[in-house]
């Protein structure tokens, strides 16, 4: 288990400048950017779009900069020339900010912007499609990640399974540092339930794309809903997307809308409230996940999970102990593990505990974020060796 950083060791950090190169929007940037500034150090956070919350979700002691570029998918070499428009302002930012520290977070896009500065020392993190899907569209893009992993001094994963698929562009180490969970923020409670007493509620936390399976939790609840007729069973999918008209057509095809709840989009402040509403936790994807960070929020709240064996869930969950494993796009192997839960309350109950203590032991999110400073200070004893 990682310690807390010492005093001393904040007190070196007062001073310290580092230059965030990632999307403002997401929420993991949000999260490192004010964690590591309540630690003490000062952040500047470059990314391509503007920010679009009307409130920014940052400490006001952070500076935001942006280039006025749309965000866009992972895609080749031609999208990477349009991320190439921002080079001249993140070099001025640079000569301005004069940060001890640059850190992308996304190996291909955010990591060749980096990467083209020369600046040192130089972090990647790799975030997931930057490492599992982009370099595998072509030659030329895994040419880019091999050139942005090797200009880089410091690399870090969310997930062994995703260092292990990152070691195949670089002979470099990779530290596995995770997203985290803050416990004090996601923990059991008894929220108001927005279905009867005596309902047994599965739900799911995703933004509704295809690639993230919430089609196969439809499929699997219909093959419950058949199956425990008489049982009153719900379903919560919290998240917005592009499928989502797609999604609400199939529960309304499958004759189980009625029992079948969309949120739409939720805030991550909120997200433990309706976590709280769940009996069960079931993240289906279909593609690599990185890490599943909402797979540990739900179990940080003490919830039995079933998940997918794609990319790190399985390294996150415990197959049999904290929750399911089942194969990707099976909605009868889903279904099986879901009814093992349903009709079985203290095993969803001793699951979920081992659960929680799972994430206090791998993924408390202090001892996250001390771990980067700590590989931090440690590239800057690396330079001041060398000066």
């Amino acid at each position: 288990m990682v310690e807390s950083p010492t005093p001393f060791l904040l007190y070196n950090f007062l001073w310290m400048k580092l230059l965030l190169l990632s999307k403002v929007n997401s929420v993991h940037t949000q999260r490192w950017a004010n964690a590591l500034s309540e630690r003490g150090i000062e952040v500047l956070v470059f990314g391509l779009e503007g920010l679009k919350s009307k409130e920014s979700p940052y400490r006001s002691e952070i500076t935001i900069k942006t280039a006025g570029i749309d965000e866009q998918k992972q895609g080749g070499f031609k999208e990477k020339l349009n991320y190439l428009k921002a080079l001249p302002l993140l070099k001025s930012t640079i000569k301005e900010f004069k940060p001890d520290i640059l850190h992308a977070h996304y190996a291909s896009s955010y990591g060749l912007l980096g990467a083209l500065t020369g600046f040192h020392p130089f972090v990647i993190s790799l975030w997931g499609s930057d490492i599992f899907d982009f370099p595998k569209r072509s030659f030329l893009n895994a040419l880019i990640i091999k050139h942005n992993l090797k200009r880089a001094d410091l690399i870090t994963s969310t997930s062994i399974t995703m260092a292990r698929e990152g070691a195949k562009y670089t002979s470099k180490k990779i530290e596995v540092v995770p997203f985290g969970v803050d416990l004090e923020v996601f923990k059991p409670s008894e929220g108001k339930r927005t279905s009867p007493g005596t309902s047994t509620v599965i739900g799911t936390v995703k933004s509704l794309e295809r690639k993230y399976g919430i089609d196969t939790l439809i499929l699997a609840f219909a093959l419950l809903k058949r199956k425990f007729e008489k049982d009153d069973l719900r379903l919560i999918i919290v998240g917005d997307g592009p499928e989502k008209d797609n999604l609400k057509r199939l529960t309304k095809d499958l004759n189980i809308e009625d029992f079948v709840t969309f949120t739409g989009f939720v805030p991550h402040k909120d997200l433990p409230g309706y976590i709280n509403l769940m009996d069960i936790f079931a993240l289906l994807s279909r593609v690599e996940e990185s890490f599943g960070v909402v797979v540990v929020e739900a179990m940080a709240c003490e919830k039995p999970v079933v998940v997918s064996r794609k990319g790190g869930l399985p390294e996150v969950v415990e197959d049999g102990v904290t929750g399911f494993v089942v194969p990707a796009e099976n909605p009868e192997a889903a279904a099986s593990a879901l009814e093992t839960l349903i009709l079985n309350k203290d095993l969803r109950s001793s699951m979920g505990k081992r659960g929680r203590e799972r994430v206090k032991k791998l993924y408390d999110w202090k001892e996250n974020v001390s771990r980067m400073v700590e590989l931090y200070e440690e590239l800057l004893k690396q330079k001041s060796k060398t000066l």
